[in-house]
Protein backbone atom coordinates (compact mmCIF):
# COMPACT_ATOMS: atom_id res chain seq x y z
CA UNK A 1 0.00 0.00 0.00
CA UNK A 2 1.26 3.48 -0.84
CA UNK A 3 0.02 7.21 -1.06
CA UNK A 4 1.55 10.40 -2.26
CA UNK A 5 2.66 11.48 1.07
CA UNK A 6 2.40 15.06 2.01
CA UNK A 7 4.90 15.90 -0.70
CA UNK A 8 2.23 15.31 -3.27
CA UNK A 9 -0.68 17.08 -1.79
CA UNK A 10 -2.43 13.97 0.63
CA UNK A 11 -2.09 13.52 3.82
CA UNK A 12 -1.86 10.02 5.03
CA UNK A 13 -3.78 9.55 8.40
CA UNK A 14 -4.02 6.95 10.82
CA UNK A 15 -6.87 6.44 13.59
CA UNK A 16 -5.50 4.95 16.65
CA UNK A 17 -8.28 3.56 18.55
CA UNK A 18 -11.76 2.46 17.11
CA UNK A 19 -14.04 3.41 19.41
CA UNK A 20 -17.17 5.81 19.45
CA UNK A 21 -14.86 8.74 18.23
CA UNK A 22 -12.93 6.50 16.49
CA UNK A 23 -15.16 5.57 14.06
CA UNK A 24 -15.92 9.50 14.00
CA UNK A 25 -12.39 10.64 12.96
CA UNK A 26 -12.32 7.59 10.34
CA UNK A 27 -15.91 8.73 8.77
CA UNK A 28 -14.02 12.15 8.68
CA UNK A 29 -11.08 11.46 6.99
CA UNK A 30 -13.42 8.81 4.37
CA UNK A 31 -15.20 11.61 3.64
CA UNK A 32 -12.36 14.76 2.43
CA UNK A 33 -10.81 11.38 0.99
CA UNK A 34 -14.02 10.86 -1.16
CA UNK A 35 -14.39 14.21 -1.70
CA UNK A 36 -11.37 14.57 -3.50
CA UNK A 37 -11.07 10.88 -5.26
CA UNK A 38 -11.18 11.08 -9.01
CA UNK A 39 -14.19 11.28 -10.73
CA UNK A 40 -15.32 13.78 -8.32
CA UNK A 41 -15.67 17.02 -10.52
CA UNK A 42 -13.46 19.46 -8.55
CA UNK A 43 -13.13 18.05 -5.82
CA UNK A 44 -13.68 19.51 -2.44
CA UNK A 45 -13.70 23.31 -2.98
CA UNK A 46 -10.85 24.82 -0.29
CA UNK A 47 -10.70 20.97 1.39
CA UNK A 48 -7.07 19.64 1.28
CA UNK A 49 -7.06 16.59 0.40
CA UNK A 50 -6.01 12.77 2.48
CA UNK A 51 -6.41 9.50 2.73
CA UNK A 52 -6.92 6.93 5.79
CA UNK A 53 -3.50 4.78 5.40
CA UNK A 54 -3.94 2.68 8.53
CA UNK A 55 -6.08 2.09 11.96
CA UNK A 56 -5.02 0.88 15.40
CA UNK A 57 -6.59 -1.12 17.84
CA UNK A 58 -6.00 -4.10 20.40
CA UNK A 59 -9.68 -6.02 19.40
CA UNK A 60 -9.45 -8.07 16.50
CA UNK A 61 -13.02 -7.10 15.13
CA UNK A 62 -12.31 -3.60 14.99
CA UNK A 63 -10.04 -3.85 13.40
CA UNK A 64 -11.46 -5.74 10.90
CA UNK A 65 -13.81 -2.98 9.95
CA UNK A 66 -16.39 -3.80 12.16
CA UNK A 67 -17.76 -1.26 14.33
CA UNK A 68 -20.25 -1.60 17.30
CA UNK A 69 -20.33 2.34 17.94
CA UNK A 70 -22.65 4.06 20.82
CA UNK A 71 -22.11 7.93 22.53
CA UNK A 72 -23.83 10.21 23.53
CA UNK A 73 -24.40 11.70 20.31
CA UNK A 74 -26.32 10.93 17.27
CA UNK A 75 -23.56 11.36 14.68
CA UNK A 76 -25.18 8.65 11.58
CA UNK A 77 -23.70 5.22 11.36
CA UNK A 78 -25.32 3.86 14.43
CA UNK A 79 -24.66 0.25 15.04
CA UNK A 80 -23.09 -2.69 13.81
CA UNK A 81 -21.66 -1.92 9.95
CA UNK A 82 -18.67 -2.09 8.23
CA UNK A 83 -16.26 1.14 8.91
CA UNK A 84 -13.72 0.37 6.04
CA UNK A 85 -12.43 -1.81 3.69
CA UNK A 86 -9.58 -4.14 5.73
CA UNK A 87 -7.88 -4.31 2.52
CA UNK A 88 -7.29 -0.72 1.55
CA UNK A 89 -6.04 -0.03 5.22
CA UNK A 90 -3.38 -0.81 6.89
CA UNK A 91 -4.31 -2.53 10.03
CA UNK A 92 -2.54 -2.59 13.31
CA UNK A 93 -2.33 -3.92 16.51
CA UNK A 94 0.31 -2.00 18.04
CA UNK A 95 1.24 1.63 18.20
CA UNK A 96 4.38 1.12 17.92
CA UNK A 97 3.61 -0.44 13.99
CA UNK A 98 1.72 2.44 13.13
CA UNK A 99 4.46 4.78 13.75
CA UNK A 100 7.24 2.72 12.04
CA UNK A 101 4.86 2.84 8.98
CA UNK A 102 6.30 5.37 6.29
CA UNK A 103 2.77 5.75 5.06
CA UNK A 104 1.41 7.48 7.76
CA UNK A 105 2.03 11.68 8.04
CA UNK A 106 -0.25 11.83 11.25
CA UNK A 107 -2.22 10.28 13.78
CA UNK A 108 -5.72 10.63 15.13
CA UNK A 109 -5.62 9.70 18.99
CA UNK A 110 -8.85 8.42 19.84
CA UNK A 111 -8.42 5.89 22.78
CA UNK A 112 -9.26 6.28 26.77
CA UNK A 113 -8.25 9.49 27.86
CA UNK A 114 -5.31 7.79 30.35
CA UNK A 115 -3.47 6.59 27.29
CA UNK A 116 -3.28 9.88 25.16
CA UNK A 117 -0.14 11.12 26.81
CA UNK A 118 2.39 8.43 26.18
CA UNK A 119 0.67 7.71 22.70
CA UNK A 120 1.27 11.60 21.77
CA UNK A 121 4.61 11.96 22.72
CA UNK A 122 5.66 8.33 20.94
CA UNK A 123 4.10 10.37 18.04
CA UNK A 124 5.65 13.55 18.28
CA UNK A 125 9.10 11.47 18.50
CA UNK A 126 8.30 9.57 15.75
CA UNK A 127 7.72 13.22 13.65
CA UNK A 128 3.73 12.52 12.87
CA UNK A 129 1.60 15.11 12.89
CA UNK A 130 -0.69 14.98 16.02
CA UNK A 131 -4.36 15.14 16.37
CA UNK A 132 -5.35 13.89 20.18
CA UNK A 133 -9.03 13.66 21.42
CA UNK A 134 -10.39 15.28 23.80
CA UNK A 135 -9.42 15.56 27.04
CA UNK A 136 -5.61 15.26 26.33
CA UNK A 137 -5.35 14.40 29.85
CA UNK A 138 -6.95 14.46 33.53
CA UNK A 139 -4.26 16.48 34.79
CA UNK A 140 -2.49 20.02 33.43
CA UNK A 141 0.89 18.60 34.07
CA UNK A 142 0.29 15.83 32.14
CA UNK A 143 -0.75 18.25 29.60
CA UNK A 144 2.44 20.28 29.73
CA UNK A 145 4.52 17.32 28.83
CA UNK A 146 3.03 17.17 25.79
CA UNK A 147 2.51 21.16 25.18
CA UNK A 148 6.42 20.78 25.50
CA UNK A 149 7.44 18.04 23.25
CA UNK A 150 5.41 19.33 20.57
CA UNK A 151 7.05 23.20 20.78
CA UNK A 152 9.13 23.68 17.92
CA UNK A 153 9.17 19.78 16.98
CA UNK A 154 9.47 18.97 13.67
CA UNK A 155 8.21 16.33 11.13
CA UNK A 156 11.10 13.89 9.41
CA UNK A 157 10.70 15.59 6.08
CA UNK A 158 11.86 19.01 8.49
CA UNK A 159 8.25 20.66 8.49
CA UNK A 160 6.64 22.01 11.16
CA UNK A 161 5.06 19.11 13.25
CA UNK A 162 1.02 19.99 14.19
CA UNK A 163 -0.13 18.72 17.46
CA UNK A 164 -3.94 19.51 18.09
CA UNK A 165 -6.32 19.23 20.62
CA UNK A 166 -9.25 17.98 19.38
CA UNK A 167 -11.49 20.42 20.58
CA UNK A 168 -14.60 20.04 18.61
CA UNK A 169 -16.71 23.22 20.49
CA UNK A 170 -14.26 25.68 18.20
CA UNK A 171 -16.01 24.33 15.01
CA UNK A 172 -19.79 23.16 16.41
CA UNK A 173 -21.69 25.10 13.85
CA UNK A 174 -23.30 28.03 16.06
CA UNK A 175 -20.55 28.35 17.80
CA UNK A 176 -17.94 29.86 16.15
CA UNK A 177 -20.45 32.39 15.57
CA UNK A 178 -21.06 33.46 18.55
CA UNK A 179 -17.52 33.62 19.27
CA UNK A 180 -17.77 36.34 15.95
CA UNK A 181 -20.59 37.91 17.41
CA UNK A 182 -18.35 38.62 20.96
CA UNK A 183 -14.98 39.72 19.16
CA UNK A 184 -16.83 42.48 16.47
CA UNK A 185 -19.40 43.37 19.00
CA UNK A 186 -21.89 43.54 16.27
CA UNK A 187 -24.94 42.95 18.44
CA UNK A 188 -22.45 45.15 21.85
CA UNK A 189 -20.81 43.88 24.72
CA UNK A 190 -21.87 40.37 26.37
CA UNK A 191 -24.02 41.31 29.34
CA UNK A 192 -24.40 37.49 30.38
CA UNK A 193 -23.25 34.38 28.67
CA UNK A 194 -24.94 30.52 30.19
CA UNK A 195 -24.24 27.46 29.37
CA UNK A 196 -25.59 23.45 29.54
CA UNK A 197 -24.03 20.46 29.00
CA UNK A 198 -26.00 17.50 30.67
CA UNK A 199 -26.91 14.08 30.42
CA UNK A 200 -26.97 10.64 31.52
CA UNK A 201 -24.10 8.37 32.73
CA UNK A 202 -22.25 7.25 30.33
CA UNK A 203 -23.15 3.13 29.65
CA UNK A 204 -20.93 2.74 27.05
CA UNK A 205 -16.89 2.10 28.32
CA UNK A 206 -18.74 2.56 31.80
CA UNK A 207 -16.03 1.19 34.15
CA UNK A 208 -13.67 4.13 32.51
CA UNK A 209 -15.63 7.07 32.26
CA UNK A 210 -17.11 6.08 35.73
CA UNK A 211 -13.70 6.13 36.95
CA UNK A 212 -12.48 9.92 37.91
CA UNK A 213 -9.32 8.81 38.09
CA UNK A 214 -9.44 8.10 34.38
CA UNK A 215 -11.54 10.27 32.60
CA UNK A 216 -11.87 13.39 35.08
CA UNK A 217 -15.23 12.31 35.44
CA UNK A 218 -18.01 14.84 33.44
CA UNK A 219 -15.46 17.91 35.24
CA UNK A 220 -12.63 17.08 32.74
CA UNK A 221 -14.21 14.83 30.47
CA UNK A 222 -17.74 17.12 29.53
CA UNK A 223 -17.35 20.38 31.12
CA UNK A 224 -14.01 20.69 29.44
CA UNK A 225 -15.96 21.54 26.08
CA UNK A 226 -17.45 24.66 27.73
CA UNK A 227 -14.31 25.46 29.67
CA UNK A 228 -12.26 25.88 26.53
CA UNK A 229 -15.10 27.85 24.64
CA UNK A 230 -15.37 30.82 27.18
CA UNK A 231 -11.39 31.00 27.35
CA UNK A 232 -11.63 30.94 23.42
CA UNK A 233 -14.62 33.79 23.70
CA UNK A 234 -13.41 36.08 26.54
CA UNK A 235 -10.45 34.86 27.22
CA UNK A 236 -8.37 33.48 31.28
CA UNK A 237 -10.81 34.64 33.71
CA UNK A 238 -9.70 36.03 36.85
CA UNK A 239 -10.92 33.70 38.97
CA UNK A 240 -13.26 30.69 39.05
CA UNK A 241 -15.58 29.47 41.78
CA UNK A 242 -17.41 26.35 41.53
CA UNK A 243 -20.76 24.35 43.52
CA UNK A 244 -21.47 20.97 43.07
CA UNK A 245 -19.39 17.39 42.43
CA UNK A 246 -16.70 15.91 39.87
CA UNK A 247 -19.91 14.29 37.72
CA UNK A 248 -22.25 17.33 38.24
CA UNK A 249 -20.68 20.91 38.64
CA UNK A 250 -21.79 24.78 38.11
CA UNK A 251 -18.82 26.98 37.54
CA UNK A 252 -18.64 30.76 37.87
CA UNK A 253 -16.22 32.50 35.81
CA UNK A 254 -15.34 35.48 37.09
CA UNK A 255 -13.67 38.58 34.81
CA UNK A 256 -12.73 42.22 36.09
CA UNK A 257 -13.03 43.37 32.55
CA UNK A 258 -15.63 42.08 30.28
CA UNK A 259 -18.88 40.14 31.09
CA UNK A 260 -20.37 39.92 34.43
CA UNK A 261 -22.50 36.84 34.45
CA UNK A 262 -20.75 34.05 33.00
CA UNK A 263 -21.71 29.96 34.11
CA UNK A 264 -21.48 27.09 32.79
CA UNK A 265 -23.54 23.79 34.11
CA UNK A 266 -22.06 20.04 32.87
CA UNK A 267 -23.29 16.87 34.40
CA UNK A 268 -23.69 13.30 33.47
CA UNK A 269 -25.80 12.90 36.39
CA UNK A 270 -29.48 12.41 34.85
CA UNK A 271 -31.96 9.43 34.80
CA UNK A 272 -31.76 7.40 31.59
CA UNK A 273 -34.59 8.81 28.87
CA UNK A 274 -33.18 11.63 29.54
CA UNK A 275 -30.82 12.32 26.86
CA UNK A 276 -28.11 14.31 25.94
CA UNK A 277 -28.76 18.37 26.24
CA UNK A 278 -26.23 21.22 24.86
CA UNK A 279 -27.53 24.85 24.95
CA UNK A 280 -25.72 28.56 25.21
CA UNK A 281 -27.83 31.73 26.44
CA UNK A 282 -25.81 34.74 25.30
CA UNK A 283 -27.05 38.12 26.02
CA UNK A 284 -25.89 41.31 25.01
CA UNK A 285 -26.80 44.69 24.72
CA UNK A 286 -28.88 44.95 21.41
CA UNK A 287 -29.57 41.11 21.36
CA UNK A 288 -29.56 37.91 22.54
CA UNK A 289 -27.92 34.54 20.85
CA UNK A 290 -28.84 31.04 21.71
CA UNK A 291 -28.10 27.52 21.10
CA UNK A 292 -30.49 24.61 20.99
CA UNK A 293 -29.00 21.46 19.93
CA UNK A 294 -32.89 19.80 20.68
CA UNK A 295 -34.26 22.32 18.32
CA UNK A 296 -34.04 23.52 14.60
CA UNK A 297 -33.21 25.84 14.18
CA UNK A 298 -30.20 25.47 16.70
CA UNK A 299 -29.15 29.07 16.77
CA UNK A 300 -31.51 31.89 17.10
CA UNK A 301 -30.76 35.86 17.51
CA UNK A 302 -33.14 37.34 19.21
CA UNK A 303 -33.36 41.29 18.62
CA UNK A 304 -36.08 44.25 17.97
CA UNK A 305 -38.74 41.93 18.85
CA UNK A 306 -37.86 38.82 16.27
CA UNK A 307 -36.07 36.08 16.44
CA UNK A 308 -33.78 35.06 13.08
CA UNK A 309 -32.33 31.66 12.62
CA UNK A 310 -28.65 32.25 12.28
CA UNK A 311 -26.67 31.15 9.45
CA UNK A 312 -24.26 28.31 10.20
CA UNK A 313 -22.69 25.58 7.87
CA UNK A 314 -23.84 21.88 6.81
CA UNK A 315 -21.08 20.29 8.03
CA UNK A 316 -20.85 18.54 11.56
CA UNK A 317 -17.87 20.28 14.13
CA UNK A 318 -16.36 16.28 14.07
CA UNK A 319 -15.64 16.79 9.68
CA UNK A 320 -14.84 20.55 10.28
CA UNK A 321 -11.90 19.87 12.97
CA UNK A 322 -10.45 17.02 10.48
CA UNK A 323 -10.57 19.79 7.39
CA UNK A 324 -8.85 21.99 9.82
CA UNK A 325 -6.02 19.91 10.80
CA UNK A 326 -5.28 18.56 7.39
CA UNK A 327 -5.07 22.12 6.36
CA UNK A 328 -2.87 22.81 8.96
CA UNK A 329 -0.68 20.31 7.85
CA UNK A 330 -1.20 20.62 4.35
CA UNK A 331 -0.50 24.64 4.37
CA UNK A 332 1.70 25.29 7.35
CA UNK A 333 2.39 29.00 8.12
CA UNK A 334 -0.99 29.81 5.30
CA UNK A 335 -3.59 28.58 8.01
CA UNK A 336 -4.04 30.17 11.16
CA UNK A 337 -4.25 26.89 13.75
CA UNK A 338 -7.66 27.23 15.55
CA UNK A 339 -6.28 24.64 18.59
CA UNK A 340 -3.00 23.71 19.54
CA UNK A 341 -0.34 22.37 21.74
CA UNK A 342 2.71 23.85 21.87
Amino acid sequence: MSHEGTSGGVVGIAVVGLGFMGAIHVRCVQTIEAANSPGVSGGAPGVDACRLVAVCDRDASRRSGLIETAGNLSVGGAGQERLFDPGRVATYERTEDVLADTNVDAVSICTQTDTHVELALAAIAAGKHVLIEKPVAVTSIEVERVAKAARGAMTRDGKPLVCMPGLCMRFWPGWPFVRECVRDERFGRVLSATFHRLGTPPRWSSEFYLDPQRSGGALVDLHIHDADFIRWCFGDPDSVSSVGSTNHLTPAYTYAIGPRHVVAEGGWGHSPGFGFRMRYVIAFERATVDFDLARTPTVLVHRDGKSEAAEIPAKSAYQLQMEHFVACIARPGEVEQRARMG
